[in-house]
């Protein structure tokens, strides 16, 4: 250890006394964190890259300091879906220290990963009163039946008015409006159950018609718009 001349002629005065860190909730308990080991939890939150044109959300699920799962969701750049399937391999089974310094590929994996690390270390977890966590899968239950993402994809211009694309349900093939021309529902395709089908044999058209559904009042509709062409 090195010392300036200034500190080495400063006479020494003894600390007053020392309450340790605070504890932090994790996982059902109160932690003194003085390791990473000690960290665990799990929880999720969002990235965005330098130029703020692509997304990442980010879940992890971390056990005694390591990261046991990932899930990572990526919006807005076409290389950014690479770099997630790279971020996929080379993000779990690290410490939140080596995640935090490992080259994810994508600024916004990287920020989102250092987001998620201030969450997890300083408590914020979502399972940061549930006793014992969420058991290793839990991130799966973003996802749903179908394993897809949850997007919302909305075009609209002020001379022609909006078109829904993709919501939480689905893919929106058709559009309902009243009288008013205004929307008051859609029919959309759960597109996770639809590829499910087909995969498991049905024909293509029979699997479209059978995943099909509506939401609000689309029976109630005077006229009905394919969002991609009308």
């Amino acid at each position: 250890m090195i010392y300036s001349k200034e500190v080495e002629k400063m006479c020494p005065v003894t600390c007053g006394a020392s309450h340790g860190c605070a504890p932090i909730p994790e996982e059902g308990k109160w932690v003194h964190s003085r390791q990473i080991e000690d960290i665990s939890g799990l929880t999720h939150g969002i990235g965005w890259c330098a130029p703020q044109q692509g997304a990442c959300k980010l879940t992890l699920n971390v056990k005694n300091g390591i990261i046991e799962e990932a899930l990572i969701e990526t919006l807005g750049c076409s290389g950014m879906t690479h770099s997630a399937a790279m971020a996929s391999e080379a993000i779990v089974g690290k410490t939140l220290l080596e995640a935090l310094n490992t080259d994810l590929v994508c600024d916004a994996i990287n920020t989102a990963m250092r987001e998620l690390f201030l969450q997890i270390v300083y408590g914020r977890t979502q399972s940061a009163f549930s006793e014992d966590g969420l058991p290793i899968g839990a991130g799966l239950e973003d996802l749903g039946k179908g394993l897809r993402s949850q997007v919302g994809t909305c075009y609209s211009t002020k001379v022609k008015g909006p078109r829904y694309l993709e919501l939480a349900e689905g893919y929106v093939t058709k559009i309902a409006l009243d009288a008013n021309s205004e929307i008051i529902g859609y029919e959309y395709v759960n597109m996770g159950k639809f590829m499910d089908a087909v995969k498991s044999g049905v024909e293509p058209t029979e699997a479209l018609e059978k995943n099909k559904s509506t939401y609000g009042r689309y029976a109630d509709g005077v006229k009905f718009i394919d969002p991609r062409k009308e």
